[in-house]
């Protein structure tokens, strides 16, 4: 039986039955269903996003990827850094790429790929080990190095990390995909894991792991950020760690290496050297040799220029005498040979390829020998070697034989001084850091700023471009190795529209020509010369005067230095009151 009970509930003025609202509930039922769905489903998606945004990730970065290496391949992390280049694995032992050794651990290694050997020069021995066999070869004999000491590959050239230590301060670890490679050593962060967690590729919770690492593990401490810091494992992993996860921070000084010990013995003259280029043209201008001791009074070293290369084998012709160095010797005067590498090809215009001969190792060694022989011949003490006009591509076998040339003169006790240019990028080839190493003397000519037929009027060797020079090659070289060459002249520009022409003028004509000028020239504070500039027609003249006063300027700066002497282009250009002032400063 059915009842109908009535309630009353006033709803805007009607009366609904207790069966009605039942009927009225049962359809709201899906609405509520629904909104509950959608409430939950909000929840779950704001949950997920929580949940994505906040959670740790758990994916794992691809090691090979991550070290960009393949198969026989490792990274190679120098200190704490990738480097582009890759090492390659062969057995047990690791092998760098010759120019990666080259760069970063020892640029005295050099190869001379026509013989199919590597070559390593030592302050007394050349060093030698031939591609793929596992001896090397020295002043002492033939010896094992246990594996093959370098070997080629796809055209590379390799050599075994083993062996770039017998000669290098530096340590290597291998691990599974890169090795650990260190060349400098000094204080390091550290701090201890404090809970489990993940080192990651970048600082970010949700960026690959690259490892796990737990609790009481230390690493060291790279870069410390607001919330993560860069670390480096025990097994040189570089990665990011959060910095809640670090703790008990420390340092630690790093043991250096120092196995290997390369000591060059340099040959020093008593106080700073004072030189004075002879040109001589032929055997004929040895007899000039007592009017040039007469001119340049108090030099402590002449240096004729004798020797020029010829061909492309390595020969030289020498106008030497061994009369003139007994003499030089009887006035208690040096004499060091001058060997160029263009005076005969502008005298015969017969073309002399440096390259040709530097390139070539045995060309190289044998011109090498020739020179300390001839030098020892004559009773000469010190080779001046002059070679202008290196290329880039010619620059490393350059070295080389400046290398090769060094044990040579250090065995027979002979003076090894260079010529070279004011330093600049463009000539960076020359290596001054080398020479500075290797050779006992490094001539900088500070001339030639504006030079005979450069058709660009300017001074020869304003105070800025020689000031600025000098401190470049102090940069590169010892102090007491460099010797700065003054020029005993200076040009007269003519310009004639936009024809340039020059003439020299001797130091020692200097006087006579202002004389003629219809008005004395005027101190120029910029290059500390005297300067004059005139109309005569359509044409323009000027000149940057070298003077006595020019070159006491010059000598000021290069005492303020404190380098190791003077030279002067040339003997038989200069004035009493110049080699005056030039044996003075060689004096202090």
């Amino acid at each position: 039986m059915w009842y109908d009970v009535t309630a009353r509930i006033l709803d805007g003025g009607s009366y609904i039955s207790e069966k009605g609202l039942g009927l009225e509930m049962k359809k709201a039922i899906p609405v509520i269903v629904a909104l509950v769905l959608i409430v939950l489903i909000g929840v779950g998606y704001g949950g997920k996003i929580m949940w994505d945004r906040y959670s740790y990730s758990s994916e794992k970065a691809d090691l090979d990827e991550y070290y960009g290496v393949t198969e026989g391949q490792l990274a190679i992390i120098l200190q704490d850094d990738r480097i582009p280049e890759n090492a390659l694995a062969v057995g047990p032992d690791v092998y760098f790429e010759y120019n990666t050794v080259k760069t970063y651990l020892n640029d005295g290694f050099y190869m001379d790929k026509d013989a199919g050997k590597l070559l390593y020069t030592t302050p007394l021995d050349i060093v030698a080990a031939v591609l793929g066999e596992t001896e090397y070869s020295d002043g002492d004999g033939v010896h094992e190095a246990g594996a093959a000491a370098c070997l080629q590959r796809d055209g590379n050239i390799y050599i075994a990390a083993e062996y770039i230590r017998r000669f290098t301060n530096y340590s290597y670890e291998v691990f599974d995909r890169h090795v650990q490679v260190y060349t400098e050593w000094g204080e390091k962060a550290t701090a201890e894991i404090a809970k489990d967690t993940q080192l990651r590729v970048k600082g970010g919770i949700k960026s690959p792991i690259l490892k796990e690492l737990e609790r009481g593990e230390t690493v060291e401490v790279l870069e410390e950020m607001e919330t993560w810091s860069r670390v480096k494992t025990s097994d040189s992993m570089i990665g990011y760690v959060e910095n809640k996860r670090l703790g008990n921070y420390s340092t630690e000084q790093e043991t250096p290496v120092t196995d290997y010990v390369e000591e060059y013995t340099s040959i020093a003259m008593d106080g700073r050297v004072c030189l004075g280029w002879h040109s001589i043209g032929g055997v004929g201008g040895n007899a000039t040799l007592d009017a040039m001791l007469e001119e340049s009074r108090g030099i402590n070293v002449i240096a004729p220029t004798w020797f020029s290369l010829t061909d492309n084998e390595g020969s030289f012709r020498s106008y030497a005498a061994r009369e003139y160095v007994d003499k030089a010797h009887g006035a208690g005067i040096q004499v060091w040979g001058v060997w160029d590498n263009f005076n005969y090809e502008l005298e015969t215009s017969t073309p002399v390829s440096s390259y040709e001969v530097l390139s070539s190792t045995s060309k190289r060694q044998r011109l090498a020998q020739n020179i300390v022989e001839t030098a020892a011949g004559l009773g000469l003490d010190g080779v001046n070697i002059d070679f202008e006009g290196i290329s880039v591509e010619c620059g490393e076998h350059y070295v080389q034989f400046l290398r090769e040339l060094s044990v040579l003169c250090r065995k027979e006790k002979l003076i090894l001084s260079t010529d070279n240019y004011v330093p600049f990028q463009f000539n960076n080839h020359y290596r001054l850091d080398t020479q500075g190493k290797v050779v006992d003397y490094v001539i900088i000519m500070g001339y030639d700023e504006h030079w005979h037929g450069s058709g660009d009027p300017g001074s020869v060797a304003s105070i800025g471009y020689v000031s600025n020079g000098l401190d470049k090659t102090l940069e590169q070289v010892p102090a007491e190795k460099i010797v700065n060459a003054l020029p005993f002249y200076t040009i007269l520009w003519k310009t004639e529209g936009t024809q340039v022409t020059d003439q020299y003028i001797t130091l020692s004509n200097m006087k006579s020509f202002v004389s003629r000028l219809s008005q004395p020239p005027v101190w120029d504070e910029d290059t500390c010369q005297n300067y004059a500039e005139w109309q005569n027609g359509n044409a323009r003249y000027q000149i940057w005067i070298e003077d006595e006063e020019s070159i006491k300027v010059k000598l000021n700066v290069m005492s303020s230095k404190g380098i190791g002497g003077v030279a002067v282009w040339r003997i038989g250009y200069g004035t009493p009151e110049a080699w005056a002032l030039v044996s003075a400063f060689a004096l202090k």
